[in-house]
């Protein structure tokens, strides 16, 4: 896995790469292997996931067919306008 530094921001790129590893499910496997799993636990949790991810399979699929609504759009609260630029100059009245 890679990151590109830009400009030596550090924090930024580590933002970025926490991310990825989300993403790539890396944190997951790391508390997953964290402590020794019994053969018959493991067989339930991987037949519980192959259970969720049919089920999700089926639940878009019904959306797309219109057997189901599709869930409501989750609203994204508009940005804060910028303040106005005040020429150097001058300073803005208190």
């Amino acid at each position: 896995m890679q990151v590109l530094v830009r400009d030596n921001n550090i924090d930024q790129a580590l933002r970025v790469l926490k991310k990825k590893m989300q993403r790539e499910g890396v944190f997951r496997e790391m508390k997953r292997r964290s402590a020794y799993e019994k053969p018959s636990e493991k067989k339930t949790r991987e037949k519980a996931e192959a259970v969720r991810r049919s089920r999700k399979l089926a639940r878009k699929q019904a959306i797309r067919e219109g057997l189901i609504p599709a869930p409501p759009k989750k609203e994204i609260p508009a940005r804060k306008q910028p303040l106005p630029a005040v020429p150097s100059g001058e300073r803005p009245a208190r």
